[in-house]
Protein backbone atom coordinates (compact mmCIF):
# COMPACT_ATOMS: atom_id res chain seq x y z
CA UNK A 1 0.00 0.00 0.00
CA UNK A 2 2.75 2.40 0.93
CA UNK A 3 4.58 1.61 -2.32
CA UNK A 4 1.40 2.33 -4.30
CA UNK A 5 1.01 5.69 -2.55
CA UNK A 6 4.64 6.57 -3.24
CA UNK A 7 4.25 5.66 -6.92
CA UNK A 8 1.09 7.76 -7.14
CA UNK A 9 2.77 10.79 -5.57
CA UNK A 10 5.77 10.40 -7.89
CA UNK A 11 3.50 10.18 -10.92
CA UNK A 12 1.65 13.35 -9.88
CA UNK A 13 4.97 15.15 -9.36
CA UNK A 14 6.18 14.13 -12.83
CA UNK A 15 2.87 15.22 -14.38
CA UNK A 16 2.99 18.59 -12.62
CA UNK A 17 6.59 19.15 -13.73
CA UNK A 18 5.70 18.24 -17.32
CA UNK A 19 2.79 20.70 -17.26
CA UNK A 20 5.08 23.45 -15.92
CA UNK A 21 7.66 22.85 -18.67
CA UNK A 22 4.90 22.84 -21.29
CA UNK A 23 3.57 26.17 -19.99
CA UNK A 24 7.07 27.66 -19.99
CA UNK A 25 7.62 26.43 -23.55
CA UNK A 26 4.33 28.06 -24.64
CA UNK A 27 5.40 31.33 -23.01
CA UNK A 28 8.78 31.20 -24.78
CA UNK A 29 7.13 30.49 -28.14
CA UNK A 30 4.71 33.37 -27.65
CA UNK A 31 7.61 35.63 -26.67
CA UNK A 32 9.61 34.62 -29.74
CA UNK A 33 6.63 35.18 -32.04
CA UNK A 34 5.52 38.44 -30.40
CA UNK A 35 6.88 40.44 -33.33
CA UNK A 36 6.43 37.85 -36.07
CA UNK A 37 5.23 39.59 -39.23
CA UNK A 38 1.76 38.95 -40.65
CA UNK A 39 3.01 40.05 -44.07
CA UNK A 40 5.11 42.65 -45.85
CA UNK A 41 4.51 46.05 -47.40
CA UNK A 42 6.56 48.21 -49.80
CA UNK A 43 5.42 51.42 -48.05
CA UNK A 44 4.55 52.17 -44.43
CA UNK A 45 3.46 55.74 -43.67
CA UNK A 46 1.97 57.10 -40.47
CA UNK A 47 2.19 59.22 -37.36
CA UNK A 48 3.50 56.72 -34.77
CA UNK A 49 3.37 52.94 -34.62
CA UNK A 50 0.77 51.43 -34.80
CA UNK A 51 -1.09 54.49 -36.17
CA UNK A 52 -0.02 54.04 -39.78
CA UNK A 53 -0.92 52.47 -43.10
CA UNK A 54 -0.92 49.51 -43.15
CA UNK A 55 -2.27 49.37 -39.59
CA UNK A 56 0.11 48.05 -36.91
CA UNK A 57 3.66 48.52 -38.14
CA UNK A 58 5.04 46.10 -35.55
CA UNK A 59 3.28 43.29 -37.45
CA UNK A 60 4.42 44.21 -40.97
CA UNK A 61 7.86 43.79 -42.54
CA UNK A 62 8.76 46.86 -44.59
CA UNK A 63 10.65 46.24 -47.84
CA UNK A 64 10.89 49.74 -49.29
CA UNK A 65 9.98 52.97 -47.47
CA UNK A 66 9.11 53.33 -43.78
CA UNK A 67 8.12 56.91 -42.94
CA UNK A 68 6.64 58.00 -39.61
CA UNK A 69 6.30 61.47 -38.14
CA UNK A 70 7.05 60.39 -34.55
CA UNK A 71 8.31 56.80 -34.44
CA UNK A 72 8.22 53.49 -36.26
CA UNK A 73 8.41 49.90 -35.05
CA UNK A 74 8.70 47.01 -37.54
CA UNK A 75 9.91 43.37 -37.49
CA UNK A 76 12.19 43.78 -40.54
CA UNK A 77 13.10 46.90 -42.47
CA UNK A 78 14.86 46.59 -45.83
CA UNK A 79 15.20 49.95 -47.54
CA UNK A 80 14.82 53.53 -46.24
CA UNK A 81 13.43 54.25 -42.77
CA UNK A 82 12.81 57.78 -41.48
CA UNK A 83 11.38 58.59 -38.06
CA UNK A 84 10.92 62.03 -36.53
CA UNK A 85 11.93 60.78 -33.07
CA UNK A 86 12.84 57.06 -33.24
CA UNK A 87 13.11 54.02 -35.51
CA UNK A 88 12.98 50.45 -34.17
CA UNK A 89 13.49 47.10 -35.91
CA UNK A 90 12.81 43.85 -34.06
CA UNK A 91 14.51 41.66 -36.68
CA UNK A 92 17.30 42.44 -39.17
CA UNK A 93 17.78 45.90 -40.65
CA UNK A 94 19.14 46.26 -44.18
CA UNK A 95 19.43 49.74 -45.66
CA UNK A 96 19.40 53.33 -44.40
CA UNK A 97 17.80 54.40 -41.12
CA UNK A 98 17.43 58.06 -40.05
CA UNK A 99 15.84 59.39 -36.87
CA UNK A 100 15.81 62.43 -34.64
CA UNK A 101 16.73 60.82 -31.31
CA UNK A 102 17.14 57.03 -31.47
CA UNK A 103 17.80 54.13 -33.83
CA UNK A 104 17.05 50.77 -32.18
CA UNK A 105 17.90 47.34 -33.62
CA UNK A 106 17.20 44.13 -31.74
CA UNK A 107 19.15 41.97 -34.20
CA UNK A 108 21.73 42.57 -36.95
CA UNK A 109 22.25 45.82 -38.87
CA UNK A 110 23.48 45.96 -42.47
CA UNK A 111 23.87 49.45 -43.92
CA UNK A 112 23.85 52.93 -42.41
CA UNK A 113 22.17 54.48 -39.37
CA UNK A 114 22.30 58.14 -38.42
CA UNK A 115 20.66 60.15 -35.62
CA UNK A 116 21.12 63.18 -33.41
CA UNK A 117 20.75 60.87 -30.40
CA UNK A 118 21.62 57.22 -29.81
CA UNK A 119 22.39 54.27 -32.06
CA UNK A 120 21.50 51.12 -30.10
CA UNK A 121 21.85 47.51 -31.29
CA UNK A 122 21.86 44.04 -29.76
CA UNK A 123 23.17 42.08 -32.75
CA UNK A 124 26.14 42.64 -35.05
CA UNK A 125 26.46 45.91 -36.97
CA UNK A 126 27.98 46.01 -40.47
CA UNK A 127 28.33 49.42 -42.10
CA UNK A 128 28.37 53.09 -41.09
CA UNK A 129 26.88 54.76 -38.03
CA UNK A 130 26.83 58.39 -36.90
CA UNK A 131 25.17 59.95 -33.87
CA UNK A 132 25.62 61.42 -30.42
CA UNK A 133 26.50 58.10 -28.76
CA UNK A 134 26.22 54.37 -29.45
CA UNK A 135 25.57 51.28 -27.36
CA UNK A 136 26.10 47.87 -28.95
CA UNK A 137 25.62 44.66 -27.03
CA UNK A 138 27.30 42.89 -29.98
CA UNK A 139 30.12 43.67 -32.42
CA UNK A 140 30.63 46.29 -35.11
CA UNK A 141 32.38 46.12 -38.48
CA UNK A 142 32.79 49.41 -40.34
CA UNK A 143 33.00 53.14 -39.71
CA UNK A 144 31.57 54.75 -36.60
CA UNK A 145 31.41 58.44 -35.68
CA UNK A 146 29.81 59.49 -32.39
CA UNK A 147 29.76 63.00 -30.90
CA UNK A 148 30.17 61.75 -27.31
CA UNK A 149 31.33 58.13 -27.47
CA UNK A 150 30.47 54.50 -27.96
CA UNK A 151 30.47 51.07 -26.38
CA UNK A 152 30.67 47.66 -28.07
CA UNK A 153 32.02 44.17 -27.45
CA UNK A 154 34.37 43.96 -30.45
CA UNK A 155 35.21 46.46 -33.17
CA UNK A 156 36.76 46.20 -36.63
CA UNK A 157 37.37 49.37 -38.67
CA UNK A 158 37.59 53.10 -37.97
CA UNK A 159 35.95 54.72 -34.94
CA UNK A 160 35.90 58.40 -33.96
CA UNK A 161 34.44 59.93 -30.79
CA UNK A 162 34.35 63.26 -29.04
CA UNK A 163 35.03 61.82 -25.57
CA UNK A 164 35.76 58.08 -25.44
CA UNK A 165 35.68 54.84 -27.42
CA UNK A 166 35.11 51.83 -25.17
CA UNK A 167 35.59 48.28 -26.51
CA UNK A 168 34.86 45.55 -23.98
CA UNK A 169 36.97 42.90 -25.71
CA UNK A 170 39.04 43.36 -28.91
CA UNK A 171 39.56 46.36 -31.17
CA UNK A 172 40.99 45.96 -34.68
CA UNK A 173 41.86 49.03 -36.76
CA UNK A 174 41.92 52.64 -35.59
CA UNK A 175 40.06 54.24 -32.68
CA UNK A 176 40.32 58.03 -32.42
CA UNK A 177 38.93 60.22 -29.63
CA UNK A 178 39.45 63.69 -28.24
CA UNK A 179 39.29 62.19 -24.75
CA UNK A 180 40.60 58.64 -24.95
CA UNK A 181 40.29 55.02 -26.01
CA UNK A 182 39.77 51.92 -23.87
CA UNK A 183 39.98 48.30 -25.05
CA UNK A 184 40.80 44.99 -23.45
CA UNK A 185 42.97 44.07 -26.45
CA UNK A 186 43.99 46.64 -29.08
CA UNK A 187 45.23 45.69 -32.55
CA UNK A 188 46.23 48.72 -34.62
CA UNK A 189 46.06 52.38 -33.58
CA UNK A 190 44.71 54.06 -30.46
CA UNK A 191 44.85 57.83 -30.92
CA UNK A 192 43.60 59.77 -27.90
CA UNK A 193 43.86 63.45 -27.07
CA UNK A 194 44.32 62.64 -23.37
CA UNK A 195 44.71 58.89 -22.73
CA UNK A 196 44.78 55.38 -24.21
CA UNK A 197 44.27 52.25 -22.09
CA UNK A 198 44.53 48.57 -22.96
CA UNK A 199 45.41 45.33 -21.22
CA UNK A 200 47.19 44.05 -24.32
CA UNK A 201 48.69 46.23 -27.07
CA UNK A 202 49.47 45.01 -30.59
CA UNK A 203 50.24 48.23 -32.42
CA UNK A 204 50.53 51.92 -31.55
CA UNK A 205 49.21 54.27 -28.88
CA UNK A 206 49.45 58.05 -29.28
CA UNK A 207 48.25 60.35 -26.50
CA UNK A 208 49.32 62.35 -23.46
CA UNK A 209 49.15 59.22 -21.26
CA UNK A 210 49.40 55.71 -22.70
CA UNK A 211 48.99 52.52 -20.69
CA UNK A 212 49.37 48.86 -21.66
CA UNK A 213 49.48 46.01 -19.17
CA UNK A 214 51.13 43.80 -21.79
CA UNK A 215 52.69 44.62 -25.15
CA UNK A 216 53.71 41.59 -27.25
CA UNK A 217 54.71 44.10 -29.94
CA UNK A 218 54.15 47.81 -30.47
CA UNK A 219 55.06 51.29 -29.27
CA UNK A 220 53.69 54.34 -27.47
CA UNK A 221 54.17 58.04 -28.17
CA UNK A 222 53.20 60.60 -25.54
CA UNK A 223 54.10 62.51 -22.41
CA UNK A 224 53.83 59.44 -20.15
CA UNK A 225 54.14 55.93 -21.64
CA UNK A 226 53.59 52.83 -19.52
CA UNK A 227 54.15 49.21 -20.52
CA UNK A 228 53.94 47.08 -17.39
CA UNK A 229 55.71 43.99 -18.80
CA UNK A 230 58.62 46.01 -20.25
CA UNK A 231 62.03 46.26 -18.61
CA UNK A 232 61.57 50.05 -18.44
CA UNK A 233 57.94 50.33 -17.48
CA UNK A 234 57.54 54.12 -17.61
CA UNK A 235 59.21 56.36 -20.18
CA UNK A 236 58.57 59.89 -21.50
CA UNK A 237 58.09 60.59 -25.20
CA UNK A 238 58.33 57.00 -26.46
CA UNK A 239 58.17 53.44 -25.14
CA UNK A 240 58.22 50.26 -27.16
CA UNK A 241 58.39 46.50 -26.99
CA UNK A 242 59.18 44.09 -29.86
Amino acid sequence: MKNSIRLGVAALAVAATACTFAQNADVEIESENEYEAVGWTPIAIGIASPVQLPWGSHTWDVFGLDLNIIWSDAPKMYGLGIGGIAMATRDDLLGLQISGLCNWATKDVYGMRTTLGANISFGTTYGIEAGCFAYRDGDMWGWDTEFLGCYQRNFWGLQCAGIVNFTLEQSYGATVAIGGNIADVAYGLQLGGIFNLTDELHGCQIGLVNYAKECPWGFQIGLVNIIMDNALKVLPLINCYF
